[in-house]
């Protein structure tokens, strides 16, 4: 799988980069992709710390990662994170996903955090209580403000099969809560066979699962909402000091900047209970992730993402470095306004106190990213789609949804995305290769 062991002379996997791009033209700058090229292969330990920013992470994630926004990032950490509690509760915060790639993935969707929560109590059901009431503690004082909205929280696994919304859930599955479904303590269900069933967030607790918390928060940085989220990965300590992951995994930190230098103890902690083969089982997830995006659900952006992951990991560093190039491109802007269109949609909640201001500029913005990207009938009808769904914002009121223009301006943006990325990613006869490979797998 990994080529990293192969030496590889950074100005030729420049110049078969140069040779991909120039046929799209994509703009390739060549300075600091040598840069980054050089930089990656010499390095020689996993984890860096930068002691001027006080971060940490893997070497190929700092190598990426732009503190230009790291003052506003923490001041939206304090508002997700779970807080500690000396001698019982330790934390660890780290900003994931393509927030944390700000140096090439400049129009990234959404704000996600990443959390490591581990929990020292007597037994696993007692970590498992504290667990609970954490999340809804922060759940709960979290649920709207100015410049933020609560949309739903993952927690718990159903106990047995139920139907919710006419969509059969099996027993194992991950229960999303709304908001008002925390506050009352349960999720109403119904029985296959029919008759009411409720699940209690006490009973959730002790599977606790997938946990995850997802808001809607003004981003005066960029002057646009986001989406923010907070994973967490919990683990129970015991007395005998043995670390075992509640949800039964414990996460890797291939993809994680941690955003206070005080969190390396806990991390260093952990870090000694995760499995040696804990970068083979990152990339398999990965390469599954891969294999729906370009199978099933079909969204070649998605699929860039995790593939340059993969790449940058696995040593495949021409395939990377062409891929960094590319979300830097103008048109990458559409993949931010794909993802923004829904962003909009979660803001227009019945309860919200976000500013419908906030909401309206983000509209405007959306529009003129396509006329400064797009040209001809693609940007007519994109334009045209996202006007209507600006017109329903004004016209709208408390406890209506605009899921309906949201999804037909998203659908019309999805498809230029698509080809944006098809076009580009089988332009590199190895990304092309391997696509076509994850494609034969299904």
């Amino acid at each position: 799988m990994s080529e990293s062991s192969q030496p590889q002379d950074p100005r030729v996997l420049l110049a078969r980069i140069l040779e991909a791009a120039r046929g799209l033209g994509v703009e390739i700058d060549e300075e600091e992709a040598l840069q980054w090229l050089t930089a990656i292969a010499a390095a020689e330990e996993d984890l860096v710390v930068d002691e001027a920013l006080g971060v940490f992470g893997h070497k190929v994630v700092l190598l990426d990662f732009h503190p230009k926004d790291l003052a506003y990032i923490r001041r939206v950490g304090e508002l997700v994170a779970l807080p500690a509690q000396p001698g019982v509760v330790e934390t660890a915060l780290a900003l994931a996903g393509s927030a944390a790639q700000s140096k090439i993935q400049t129009h990234p969707g959404d704000l996600d955090f990443f959390q490591r929560v581990n929990i020292k109590a007597p037994s696993r059901e007692e970590a498992c209580r504290i667990l609970a009431r954490l999340m809804r503690e922060k759940a709960l004082r979290t649920r709207c403000g100015p410049t933020y909205q609560l949309i739903e929280v993952k927690f718990g696994s159903y106990p047995f099969d139920v139907v919710r919304e006419d969509a059969l859930y099996k027993a194992g599955a991950p229960i999303a809560w709304t908001p008002e479904e925390v506050e009352a303590g349960f999720v109403q269900a119904q029985w296959p066979d029919d008759g009411p069933v409720r699940v209690s967030w006490d009973d959730a607790a002790q599977d606790p699962g997938w946990c995850k918390l997802d808001w809607v928060v003004v981003d005066p940085v960029r002057g646009r909402l986001a989406n923010v989220s907070n994973m967490l990965d919990a683990t129970w300590e015991a007395p005998d000091g043995t670390i075992l992951p509640l949800d039964g995994y414990l996460d890797p930190y291939f993809q994680e900047v941690y955003l206070e230098a005080e969190a390396i103890p806990l991390f260093t902690k952990l870090t000694k209970h995760m499995r040696a083969d804990a970068l083979e089982e990152y990339v398999a997830q990965l390469e599954k992730e891969v294999r729906k995006y370009l199978t099933r659900e079909i969204n070649y952006g998605k699929a860039a993402k995790r593939m340059y992951n993969i790449f940058r990991l696995t040593g495949r560093y021409e395939e990377a470095a062409y891929l960094r190039e590319l979300f830097d491109e103008p048109a990458a802007v559409l993949y931010q306004v794909w993802s923004l269109i829904r962003t909009i949609d979660d803001a227009c909640r019945s309860e919200t106190a976000i500013s419908m201001d906030y909401v309206l500029a983000q509209a405007d913005g959306l529009i003129l990213d396509v006329v400064q990207v797009l040209e001809g009938d693609e940007e007519t009808d994109i334009v045209r789609s996202l006007l209507r769904l600006r017109d329903a914002l004004t016209r709208q009121q408390s406890g209506q949804a605009l899921t309906q223009e949201a999804e037909a301006a998203r659908g019309q943006v999805i498809q230029v995305v698509n080809r944006f990325f098809y076009q580009r990613l089988t332009a590199m006869p190895g990304i092309r290769a391997y696509m076509e490979a994850v494609q034969g797998k299904q």
